[in-house]
């Protein structure tokens, strides 16, 4: 027979009615407190035993005085980037011993952001990971940042707020001089959206790199991080006859531009060569294999969850920035102009 759902569940009380002590030092015991007796310590535990009682984190916040939860902010999209954070804020913060509670938005409105920041502080987090940009900063969101240890993963910040972030100027540059290297003349580009920062990072570096150089920099086309948007601006870019190579802001956009161009009788890397960014897993075996500049997005979420780990310890840290290189990774979609 199924568990009724609504049977009563043994609580703290009902271990210490049978263990015959106070809640407070069921508490104690179940906390690892030192100044607990060792029989007093088998009575709890062998009470825990019999009831099925299992401590729950409101237990823990009433023993300690801490709720061993950190929060997360996060867009509302399915693009792998997110996701990857997200699983290395979640795995790191387990071996730490903490839990996480994330909230989505889906606008980088302040107002949207402070809401999330709000909500979670309500839920008694130690500390927040915003693993989105704050494109515009409000008094309620600078006001959180001082009282609750924040960590920003894009590269923004307030002036309480840590930062671990990749260098995206760093990324266009090595995207765009591994094209220039092998003999293109210039580069195209196609970005991302602009309420992302991390999208004038990669079009600053795509610029300068074609500048120092000498070389023509061409109008940069504008997408939405989506390969339909790649797709639409693979489309104009193939039926640009001197076209020859296209830094494309992300993986998914490049998988749409490689469509438009093969639609156009256009042959990567022959006729067009191209470079992604983020080296998502399916950019090994899309056709032909992606070069891409990787990011180690899990590392970022572990690396912030350190840093925020250690500003909890340590309220009074000054705000640090982390700064992480990216790499090249040469596949299939780039070879010199035919």
């Amino acid at each position: 027979m199924d568990e009724n759902p609504n049977a009563h569940r043994p609580g703290m009380a009902d271990v210490a009615r049978l263990a015959g002590v106070s809640a407070q030092t069921v508490s104690r015991t179940l906390s690892g407190h030192p100044n607990v007796r060792e029989h007093t310590r088998a009575k709890v535990l062998a009470a825990v035993e019999e009831l099925g009682y299992r401590k729950n984190d409101a237990a823990r916040m009433l023993s300690s005085g801490r709720s061993r939860t950190l929060g997360i902010v996060v867009f509302e999209t399915m693009f792998y980037s997110r996701s990857a954070v997200t699983v290395g804020v979640e795995h790191a913060a387990h071996r730490a011993g903490y839990s996480v509670s994330a909230v989505t938005v889906s606008s980088l409105d302040s107002t949207a952001i402070q809401d999330a920041m709000t909500r979670l502080s309500e839920h008694n987090v130690e500390g927040i990971i915003l693993a989105l940009p704050l494109v515009q900063v409000n008094k309620g969101i600078e006001d959180l940042t001082r009282t609750i240890p924040t960590v920003c993963t894009d590269g923004s910040r307030t002036p309480s707020t840590h930062v671990v972030t990749v260098d995206q100027t760093m990324a266009a540059r090595l995207a765009t001089e591994h094209l220039l290297s092998l003999g293109h003349e210039t580069v195209w580009h196609v970005s991302g959206p602009e309420s992302w920062l991390e999208v004038g990072g990669r079009t600053k570096g795509w610029r300068e790199a074609l500048e120092e150089q000498g070389r023509f920099v061409p109008p940069a086309l504008q997408g939405d991080w989506s390969p339909a948007s790649g797709y639409q601006n693979g489309l104009i870019v193939g039926r640009i006859p001197d076209v020859t190579a296209v830094f494309v802001a992300s993986d998914e956009m490049a998988f749409g531009v490689i469509r438009a161009l093969h639609e156009l009788g256009k042959r990567v890397p022959e006729d067009v060569s191209v470079v992604g960014v983020d080296d998502i897993p399916l950019a090994e075996y899309c056709s032909p294999s992606l070069t891409t500049v990787a990011q180690p997005f899990e590392s970022i979420g572990e690396r912030a969850v350190e840093r925020l780990i250690a500003a909890i310890e340590n309220p009074s840290s000054a705000a640090q920035t982390e700064t992480i290189e990216p790499s090249l990774i040469v596949r299939s979609s780039t070879s010199a102009p035919a």
